[in-house]
């Protein structure tokens, strides 16, 4: 029999509120080009196909993303699982499984967000394949674990428990998740060491996954569409949960394996996260875009539109934002609270922003 292939699934369903203005639910955030010459979805597309086959790669997306990503991705259609409506990760991944394991049941699954910030491709790739031997051999839920570098409040967090096994070295089991911690609990869990930031990538068998929702999240694993009909998805979606992958199954489950890593990562969540990204320090600015006039203190993050000038007179620690139809201005450190003004923008019935 040969071996189960290893698949590379991206998520690019999230709306990035964060990122408002810049990140609109038509032109959400992995379609930015925030680094590196690229847009977020395309760096994500080529860190998978460094460990998976070409005809290995899968995209789940919203239904307004759908044309974007075929048209930057060149996957078929088939490949291209695209969600009626928003669910969530959990919903997502499932039917990801449910849809690769149908050719191949114990298929190994690398799950990747669309948005993360990875340089080093190469430690990337060999913590993947390394990853999917744990959770091929060991039928454990992979997530990867980050080496902290600094008391971050934004980030998820694992405890680390014993070693999984002489088979797979450096991999661990996982004593419990922790949820965003305040600063001082981040400064303590940085001293004592044993904690690693949560980043979101999993890797794991999809029969594995598809029995392990089964028995923790019956809910989503009885909404999975089996069938490939529009309406038959659609049914199916109307009914199911919305939960992330993390609450619905990786902090019940039993199974949950981690891999420690050192590379540079971020999920370049916030203007803020971008900026320290870019270098952004005590009189040093960046400009992702248009034309900064004038900035006699430094420390500030500028993205420009094409009509008009920026000049900054005596003010650091600032984003500004330019769209063309908004300006943002925030403090850096208040960045993470954006999506407040989306969700009320929302409520107003403000979509011609949003």
């Amino acid at each position: 029999m040969a071996r189960p292939r290893l698949h590379a699934v991206i998520l690019a369903g999230g709306a990035g509120e964060r990122f408002w203005p810049a990140s609109r639910q038509k032109h959400p955030k992995p379609f930015l080009e925030i680094a590196d010459g690229k847009t977020l979805l395309d760096a994500t597309v080529d860190r998978a196909r460094r460990f998976a086959s070409k005809d290995c790669v899968w995209v789940v997306c919203g239904a307004d993303h759908a044309k974007g990503v075929r048209r930057a991705t060149g996957l078929p259609a088939e490949r291209l699982l695209v969600e009626p409506t928003r669910r969530n990760t959990a919903m997502a991944v499932a039917w990801a499984a449910q849809r690769i394991a149908v050719g191949d049941p114990a298929a190994v699954l690398a799950i990747l967000p669309a948005d993360h910030r990875i340089p080093d491709t190469k430690a990337f790739a060999s913590a993947m394949r390394r990853a999917a031997r744990a959770a091929r051999e060991g039928e454990a839920l992979i997530t990867l674990g980050v080496k902290p570098t600094r008391p971050d409040t934004g980030y998820g967090y694992i405890r680390v428990g014993k070693p999984a096994g002489r088979r797979w070295p450096g991999v661990r089991r996982v004593r419990r998740f922790v949820e965003k911690p305040n600063a001082a609990r981040a400064r303590r869990y940085l001293r004592e060491g044993g904690y690693l930031w949560n980043a979101g990538i999993f890797v794991f068998r999809a029969d594995t996954l598809l029995e392990e929702l089964a028995r923790h999240a019956p809910e989503i694993f009885q909404s999975i569409p089996r069938g490939k009909s529009a309406a038959a998805i659609a049914r199916a979606y109307e009914k199911a949960p919305s939960e992330p992958i993390d609450t619905a199954l990786m902090e019940r489950s039993k199974k949950i394996w981690t891999l420690p890593v050192t590379f540079h990562w971020s999920d370049v969540g916030t203007w803020l996260s971008l900026a320290e990204e870019l270098g952004v320090s005590d009189g040093k600015s960046r400009v992702l875009g248009g034309e900064l006039l004038f900035d006699d203190t430094g420390g500030n993050l500028v993205w420009g539109g094409p009509r008009r000038g920026i000049a900054l007179l005596g003010v650091h620690g600032l984003a500004v934002i330019d769209t063309g139809d908004v300006l943002l201005v925030t403090k850096l450190d208040r960045s993470a609270d954006v999506r407040g003004i989306v969700a009320r923008l929302k409520k107003r019935g403000r979509s011609d922003v949003t």
